[in-house]
């Protein structure tokens, strides 16, 4: 590990699904497009090397919340507290949100349970219109309020006695790195960002990995989710797109496969109460053109001065994303490279995950 400082499915509209992943690109593979190879999950590799996403620990304890968000929409999460709290001191507090297209099963619990093992409590929230949280249509995709569901995470820590509520963090895993940057520029409250493989969902909606996709191919996705939003209006079915594939194939993207071992096998595999295999990872077609107008970055130096630490694998596809925030913001700041890494290798392998990092930041930023 480094360290720098300073420094839809196929659309039902006559496009098929391999064009839609080069329009949309990043966008697409972020929320867990994967793989190739094998044409059997059977025959897929055993990536796991190490894996721990369903991870527990018996310093801890957890329970089940739901507090309300602005909006009064109830947002659900897993409250994690180091065992022998002291509940007549005030304690700092850390709010983990989870991949885009997963819940807070996937990754976010792990990362809650580990620094409520350092002595934090932690929380893992489910995003609005995903796993627990409320919102309709499932899979809805609004950046505005997943960013509010981080604030409302403050509000429900900071009523608590024993939250110290002028210490609060968060850490944001792929897309949620983007949601907690946009909550912090507006939320004094949040007093330490750390992002992981951090995806800029807008940027990977708009432009796609390396700035590969055309003005022209975005704005032809962008007719095609209008095109899909007046069907639904006519009284049609939602469509999804992007999301993890459910079988491997001889031309299935190679991004794609590092997504397919988590969200497809029992390495990370998990599918919420009213929720499809199908449809799990995916968002509906006709809102994810919402991502076109979300700019995190924007104004991303004004979350100075409260500490930024971006932390993502130096082989992970995304990392031009934790590149490009890190040149953004101001001091201080600080850019983690974990060596031999890819993106989803953050989301659950132990070894790997530099939690010792983000106990010594929050530690230090979080009195």
């Amino acid at each position: 590990m480094t360290t720098q400082n300073q420094d839809t499915q196929a659309l039902k509209t006559g496009i098929d699904r391999r064009h839609l992943l080069k329009m949309t690109g990043a966008g697409i593979a972020t929320l867990g497009a994967i793989s190739v190879f094998d044409t059997t999950p059977a025959g897929a590799q055993d990536m796991s090397r190490g894996a721990a996403n369903f991870y527990t620990s018996d310093k801890v304890t957890s329970h089940k919340v739901t507090f309300k968000s602005q909006y009064q929409t109830s947002v659900v999460g897993n409250l994690f507290l180091p065992n022998g709290l002291d509940r007549t001191s005030k304690t700092a507090a850390i709010i983990v949100g989870h991949p885009m297209g997963a819940v807070k099963e996937q990754s976010a619990n792990l990362y809650a349970t580990k620094m409520a093992e350092q002595g934090f409590i932690a929380m893992s929230l489910d995003l609005p219109f995903w796993g627990e949280s409320e919102g309709q249509a499932r899979n809805l995709v609004s950046p505005e309020i997943y960013a509010e569901a981080f604030s409302a995470a403050v509000d429900f820590l900071g009523s608590n006695a024993f939250v110290d509520r002028a210490n609060i963090g968060a850490i944001g895993v792929c897309g949620s790195g983007s949601f907690v940057i946009s909550a912090a520029k507006i939320d004094p409250r949040i007093k330490a960002v750390a992002t992981v493989s951090m995806y800029d969902m807008g940027a990977a909606f708009r432009d796609a990995l390396n700035k590969s996709q055309t003005i022209e191919q975005r704005k032809q996705f962008i007719a095609t989710a209008a095109e899909q939003r007046w069907a639904e209006a006519d009284g049609a079915e939602a469509q999804y797109i992007g999301g993890t594939t459910l079988e491997l194939t001889a031309v299935t993207d190679p991004i794609q496969r590092e997504f397919y071992d988590f969200y497809r096998t029992p390495r990370g595999e998990f599918t919420p109460a009213g929720v499809t295999r199908e449809t799990t990872t995916k968002p509906t077609l006709s809102s994810s053109v919402k991502f076109m107008n979300f700019y995190p970055f924007n104004d991303i130096e004004t979350i100075s001065p409260r500490p930024l630490l971006f932390i993502s694998g130096d082989q992970a596809h995304s990392k031009e994303f934790s590149q490009d925030a890190y040149n953004r913001a101001s001091e201080p700041k600080e850019l983690v490279w974990v060596k031999g890494a890819g993106h989803v290798d953050l989301y659950d392998r132990v070894d790997l995950i530099p939690f010792d990092r983000l106990k010594t930041f929050f530690g230090q930023h979080l009195a």
